[in-house]
């Protein structure tokens, strides 16, 4: 069920996912001046048109359905083991957790995944950035890569400790927009499940439920979710595309000899290059995607979940 809405929703944000990680990741000073100036640069370039924004789209469509079963299966991991270690919370089945309890069972859900998400964006990162855009005068390395040949060049450079550059990241990124994104959308539920007397401690998306939100209020409730998982930390995402992208064309032994940015020192470069603009670069074309997207993942998640119950 949490796969095939993670696939679905992957499908239809990713050609701004694309533009996003192209704005994060830009060059200092920028060549986009914007997330409609990267579209139309994107559509013109000789390797472009819409294909170019659909680039490197089967290691993200694998990684949706991994992250989203990953995110569901740990939270509900994590709200058993809560009612095991502490007797005071309600035990039964269909009994809802506070919404404390719920908020710290997605940050340990996020904590989780991104142990596995890491590597599939390290790869989806290095094909969606625009090929033809040379780094520091070295022309890029990955024309024509698909993902197969991304893996074995990250893996012939870096090793198997290759893969999880940037893991801070995404650690700091899928912990806390984990948490908001579950917390935003147990508590938006049950604000339009009763408007004038909301009784936060009574939620819970992960248990069956008598009589199921109505389809609107689930797309309501997921859309305010996806809001809250990628404003609250973006800079961390920001930070993390670029550390995964800035070796780009730089992967020859020329390439291997240069001092990796940690994603302290990599935060501090971009703080001081462009402020905090630099860092919510690409932020806004990423909020209104993610919207649309956790909607139709939760509407499709709770819908499936009320069919096989």
């Amino acid at each position: 069920m949490s796969k095939l809405a993670g696939s679905i929703g992957k499908l239809i944000e990713y050609p701004f996912d694309t533009i996003k990680v192209r704005l994060q990741s830009q060059p200092y000073p920028p060549i986009y001046s914007g997330p409609l100036d990267c579209f139309r640069q994107s559509l013109l370039a000789p390797e472009g048109g819409l294909q170019s924004l659909y680039r490197g789209i089967s290691a993200p469509l694998f990684g949706a359905a991994i992250e989203t079963s990953s995110l569901f299966f740990s939270y509900r991991i994590a709200q058993s083991a809560f009612q095991n270690f502490i007797p005071s919370l309600p035990q039964g089945k269909d009994d809802r957790l506070p919404l404390g309890v719920l908020l710290t069972c997605g940050a340990i859900s996020g904590a989780a995944t991104s142990l596995l998400l890491t590597p599939i964006e390290l790869v989806k990162c290095k094909l969606q950035y625009p090929i033809s855009t040379p780094i520091d005068g070295i022309s890029q390395t990955y024309k024509n890569h698909g993902p197969l040949k991304v893996i074995a060049s990250v893996f012939r450079d870096h090793g198997i400790r290759g893969f999880w550059r940037g893991q801070l990241g995404t650690l700091i990124r899928e912990t806390g927009g984990s948490a908001a994104w579950f917390g935003s959308y147990e508590g938006v539920s049950t604000i339009l499940r009763n408007p004038v007397f909301p009784q936060y401690e009574k939620t819970s998306i992960s248990t069956q439920k008598p009589s199921p939100s109505p389809i609107h209020h689930q797309l309501l409730a997921g859309a305010s979710a996806g809001v809250a998982y990628n404003f609250l930390f973006f800079p961390a995402d920001t930070i993390k595309s670029r550390m995964q992208t800035e070796e780009l064309g730089a992967l020859s032994s020329k390439g291997k000899n240069q001092v990796k940015s940690t994603f302290w020192r990599s935060g501090a470069e971009l703080w001081r290059q462009q402020g905090l603009r630099g860092l919510y670069r690409g932020c806004g074309i990423t909020v209104a995607r993610s919207a649309p997207s956790s909607a139709v993942i939760f509407a499709i998640y709770e819908g499936l979940s009320g069919w096989f119950r």
